[in-house]
């Protein structure tokens, strides 16, 4: 099914998207797309939305099951809370990706803006993945609690520009970060270390590196030629210090 959104308001847009997934559709196309917020939010059902476009702020919030493949760029807050399902980029994505993400993935084919993975969690079995092949700005896993953020460094279209901003890792306390070649240490924040990757890291890291090269064409023992470091929070409450104490 295709639905064209030219022109066309972010309200209407979705609630011809509804209505689609409603009646059955199990693949649909967006042509057109410019700038529309909101595609994907709160859809529960298998189904696969191809945005050919940009879409705006918080694709995929609160998704629960659907898949999102965009053929160009992205913006800010993708993947905001969301549950579970993916969420594929064929080129750059901007700030705040991730936010509070509680489950699925998210895969970005090059650059990342500030923020990503903000307040990621996990719990139980949902374990949120965002894998971003290109570059990152500053505060990269901010208060993290929970998941896997992976950071390639290998698919920019500025080979100049550092791999990751300041502030790497500031508050986090959970979860954790992959990193291919290693990280400017100067840049991290005093709340987390680099580790060297354990056995079980390896392949877990190679599972989800697998998923992402083959929703992008890539070989994925290139993308393992480097050496990986992780990076870990040295306390689950990095500001307990700044709290005062319960009475007894």
């Amino acid at each position: 099914m295709r639905i064209d959104a030219q022109g066309m308001y972010y309200k209407d847009l979705n609630g011809k998207i509804r209505e689609a997934v409603s009646a059955g559709a199990a693949e649909i196309d967006l042509l057109n797309v410019n700038g529309q917020y909101f595609i994907g939010d709160g859809i529960n059902k298998p189904v696969t939305l191809t945005i050919h476009g940009v879409p705006g702020n918080d694709l995929a919030a609160f998704m629960n099951g659907a898949k999102i493949v965009v053929r160009e760029n992205a913006q800010d807050n993708i993947g905001n809370t969301m549950n579970a399902g993916k969420v594929i980029v064929h080129g750059h994505a901007g700030d705040v990706l991730g936010y509070g993400m509680r489950g699925g993935r998210v895969h970005i084919l090059k650059d990342v803006g500030y923020r990503v993975g903000i307040h990621m969690k996990s719990y139980d079995e949902n374990k949120p993945v965002l894998v971003a092949g290109g570059k990152a700005g500053d505060f990269f896993g901010e208060y993290m609690a929970g998941g896997v953020l992976i950071l390639l460094g290998m698919y920019s279209d500025e080979p100049e520009k550092p791999k990751h901003g300041y502030c790497f890792g500031t508050g986090m306390h959970g979860g954790v970060i992959y990193v291919r070649g290693g990280v400017d240490e100067g840049k991290l924040s005093r709340e987390v270390g680099v580790f060297d990757l354990t056995p079980e890291d390896k392949q877990e890291l190679e599972g989800y590196l697998r998923d992402y090269c083959s929703d992008f064409g890539l070989d994925v023992k290139q993308v393992l030629k480097e050496k990986f470091v992780k990076i870990a929070p040295k306390s689950r409450r990095p500001y307990g210090n700044m709290y005062c104490p319960m009475p007894r």
